[in-house]
């Protein structure tokens, strides 16, 4: 149940040319609060919910639990979730051993495109492509409940 991801931003759309799947993405947040979030996602035709705990000092390790429910009831959830939605079209492209998320946003946060990697390890080295940028693991104006109240073009 322990996440271990390194963020990072994106430097160009290259990625899209190497990208093997990718799906609409919407959530909201029943609870932004960094300590235990509580997210529900619609992506594509699948319904989520995720706690997620507070992350480590590094920011790149924390406490996640997630399950599929039924994608009525995650549109019913949408409903009640905080204001500030999070839309973005996430791209997945594989880099040696690992698959990198690319989250491409919308609506407020559009111009931003951040990549996610999940690791084993904290100290797992990974191989970075070209349009892998600036690192921004445990900076937490890039999470997703922070994104959700304050949206990028804002910043």
């Amino acid at each position: 149940m322990i996440e271990i991801e390194r963020k990072y931003l994106v430097t160009s759309l290259a990625f899209k040319d190497e990208a093997f799947n990718q799906n609409e993405i919407a959530q909201g947040y029943l609870n932004s609060n960094p300590e235990r979030t509580v997210r529900i996602r619609i992506k594509g035709e699948k319904g989520f919910i995720t706690i997620k705990g507070i992350g480590n000092e590094s920011g790149a390790s924390r406490l996640e639990w997630e399950k599929e429910i039924p994608l009525d009831e995650a549109k019913s959830l949408l409903k009640l979730c905080e204001k500030g939605a999070i839309e973005k079209t996430r791209y997945e492209v594989k880099s040696g051993n690992h698959i990198i998320e690319i989250d491409e946003f919308h609506g407020g946060n559009e111009g931003l495109i951040m990549a996610e990697i999940e690791l084993k390890d904290e100290n797992e080295s990974i191989e970075k492509p070209i349009w892998l940028g600036t690192e921004v693991t445990g900076d937490k104006r890039y999470y997703n409940s922070y994104l959700s109240l304050n949206a990028f073009k804002t910043w």
